[in-house]
């Protein structure tokens, strides 16, 4: 009688829960889909934060040589998942990246982890004045080893904004990168991005970006680092046959180039894969 009663019970509660499951399923894919039909469909740029938002999962490789002519690899580059869990909200969950020098007396390790809530006040699609704004915060927390990460904690407010003309587009973003203690030795960075975008077929989005730092006190007080990168990507390739599935992958790649007195490193190429869903 008792396993009767318990097999009853779960009858009648298994529905109800993969009912539960299917409606919430059903209504997040609706949010995504609403949310990125009310604004530009533009691919998400090589190293520049977008002015719109996305879900899905990311990874890239950062490959680069400094002054000195040492080598750094940077792996997965403080990327990892982009969800939409609210209507016109973005949340970001980024790994610790895997820092590996070809250095022998530097150690390599893991980078810092960090966590990016991100809000569209105003958008429209291509049909709607083709623009998009943003604003996003980035909270990272110091798990990185052997000196692969910063010291402490660090806040970064960021702005973006995007105006799109047919096929052209550009997008601007300016944001800080903020200690949460310890300022006058690690100092405070100013960041600023923008990177203009062509379609070109169904496909393929030429790209050009300026990547700006401006530093003011810790070690680099007062200088400035500036790269040119021009990059590419393809985006999006569909995986499904179904016409309603968001699943694509998208592809790219750009080479960073020092235009600045002061650079960290001369140039940075990165490699960057994404899967939309």
């Amino acid at each position: 009688m008792k396993f009767t009663g318990l097999l009853l019970l779960f009858s009648s509660i298994a529905p109800t829960a993969l009912m539960a499951q299917n409606n919430f399923a059903t209504t997040w894919e609706d949010r995504v889909k609403a949310t990125s039909a009310r604004q530009p469909g533009w691919a998400v740029p090589v190293f520049a934060p977008t002015s719109g938002i996305v879900q899905l999962a990311r990874f890239d490789a950062l490959h680069q040589w400094t002054p000195t002519r040492t080598e750094t690899w940077n792996f997965d580059n403080s990327k990892g998942f982009d969800f939409i869990p609210f209507a016109r909200t973005e949340f970001d969950i980024n790994l610790p990246p895997l820092v590996q020098h070809n250095n022998p007396k530097v150690v390599d390790g893991a980078g810092d982890f960090s966590m990016t809530m991100k809000y569209r006040p105003f958008a429209g699609s291509a049909e709607h004045h083709n623009y998009s704004t943003a604003f996003q915060m980035t909270f990272t927390v110091p798990t990185g080893s052997y000196k692969n990460g910063t010291a402490v904690s660090t806040i970064n407010p960021t702005v973006v904004g995007g105006k799109g003309y047919k096929k052209f587009d550009i997008q601007s973003s300016i944001g800080a990168i903020l200690p949460t203690s310890s300022v006058p030795t690690i100092g405070r960075t100013i960041q600023w991005n923008t990177v203009a975008q062509y379609q070109v077929g169904k496909y393929f989005w030429p790209e050009v970006e300026v990547n700006a730092s401006y530093y003011h006190l810790g070690a680099n007080d007062g200088k400035n680092q500036t790269f040119v990168t021009p990059g590419f990507m393809i985006s999006k390739i569909k995986l499904t046959h179904d016409p309603k599935s968001r699943l694509a992958l998208v592809l790219g790649s750009g080479m960073q180039i020092a235009t600045s007195t002061y650079h960290a490193y001369n140039h940075g190429l990165v490699l960057t894969s994404r899967v939309v869903f």
